[in-house]
C-alpha cells in the first residue's frame, strides 16, 4: 500500500512518501524551507512528490547523497523548474556516470536516472540562513548533513534512522560510521530532520543513543569472536535468525553485514 502525508513542523514544509509502508526504511519525507528543498525523494513516486515541488518557486535544490530515494527525482527536478541540482563533488560524479541499484532497493524506490548536478559551493544558505556541510561518510562515502546552527536544525541524512540498528548494507562501515555521528556531536542542535524517521525533537540526545548502542554492540560481538564463536553464531545470539530482507537481498542488507562490520571496529580508541 502507498503512502503519502504532507505536514508542517514549524515553517518546514514535508511530504512522506512510499510505494510500501512496512516502516521506516520504506518510506522518504522531502522537506522544504522557503524556496530550497532538501533531497528528491524516489522515482518511482513523482507522481506525489511533483505537486509538492510545484507549490511554490524552487530556488535551490540540495542532495545530501547519491542514493536512489535521496537523487531519483533530481532529473525530473530540473527539468520541471530549472534549478539544478546542488551536492557533494563525489555525490556529482557518481550521478553524472550512474550507478548500480541492488533489485530490492529497485523494488522498494524504483531507477535513478543519470544527473548533471553541481558541485555545493564553500557557503551555502537554507532560506536566508546560513547552513553548514558536514561530511559524514559511513552510510554512503559521499554523504552530507546540513546544519542550521542559528535554529539547532539538523537534515541527517541517513546518519540517524533509528536509534538501533538491526540491519546493514553491504556498503556500509560502521568504524567510517562512528567517526560521522562523532563529528556530528561536537556540534550544537537539538532538532534531527530525518528522510525516513521525520522529525526528531530532542534529536542530539537521539543520535548519542545510538552512538552508544553501536559501540555497545561492537564490544558484544567481539567478546564473542574472542570466544571462538563464528560470524553466523554472533549474529544469532546478538541480533537473532536473519529477517527475510536479507535473505531476498542476498545478503546485500542483513544484519551479518551489521556484525561484520561491528567486528572492524576499534574499540580502543574510545576508551
Amino acid at each position: 500500500m502507498s503512502v503519502r502525508d504532507s505536514f508542517r513542523y514549524c515553517d518546514l514544509d514535508a511530504i512522506r512518501v512510499g510505494r510500501f509502508n512496512l516502516g521506516v526504511n520504506t518510506t522518504f519525507v522531502v522537506y522544504r524551507l522557503g524556496g530550497t528543498v532538501i533531497d528528491t525523494g524516489p522515482s518511482n513516486q513523482w507522481r506525489h512528490v511533483r505537486p509538492f515541488i510545484r507549490q511554490r518557486p524552487l530556488e535551490q535544490l540540495l542532495l545530501t547523497h547519491h542514493h536512489e530515494d535521496h537523487s531519483g527525482n533530481a532529473g525530473a527536478i530540473q527539468q520541471l523548474t530549472g534549478v539544478q541540482p546542488l551536492a557533494p563533488g563525489p555525490t556529482v560524479e557518481i550521478l553524472q556516470r550512474g550507478f548500480r541499484i541492488p533489485p530490492i532497493q529497485k523494488l522498494f524506490w524504483g531507477a535513478a536516472g543519470r544527473v548533471q548536478a553541481r558541485e555545493l559551493p564553500d557557503n551555502i544558505s537554507i532560506n536566508g540562513e546560513t547552513a553548514e556541510t558536514l561530511y559524514t561518510p559511513g552510510h554512503a562515502r559521499d554523504m552530507v548533513c546540513y546544519l542550521l546552527p542559528e535554529r539547532g536544525w539538523l537534515f541527517s541524512a541517513d546518519l540517524y534512522i533509528a536509534n538501533y540498528l538491526k540491519l546493514l548494507r553491504s556498503d556500509e562501515h560502521i568504524p567510517t560510521l562512528l567517526a560521522s555521528i562523532h563529528h556530528v556531536l561536537a556540534r550544537e542542535f537539538d532538532v534531527i530532520l530525518c528522510p525516513h524517521r521525520g522529525v526528531v525533537e530532542n534529536g542530539r540526545q537521539r543520535l548519542r543513543e545510538k552512538y552508544q548502542y553501536l559501540l555497545d554492540l561492537a564490544a558484544d560481538a567481539q567478546q564473542l569472536q574472542a570466544k571462538g564463536l563464528t560470524l553466523d553464531a554472533i549474529t544469532r545470539e546478538l541480533l537473532g535468525k536473519e529477517d527475510l530482507v536479507g535473505i531476498i537481498s542476498r545478503y546485500n542488507f542483513s544484519k551479518r553485514n551489521l556484525i561484520a562490520s561491528s567486528l572492524e571496529v576499534d574499540l580502543g580508541q574510545y576508551r
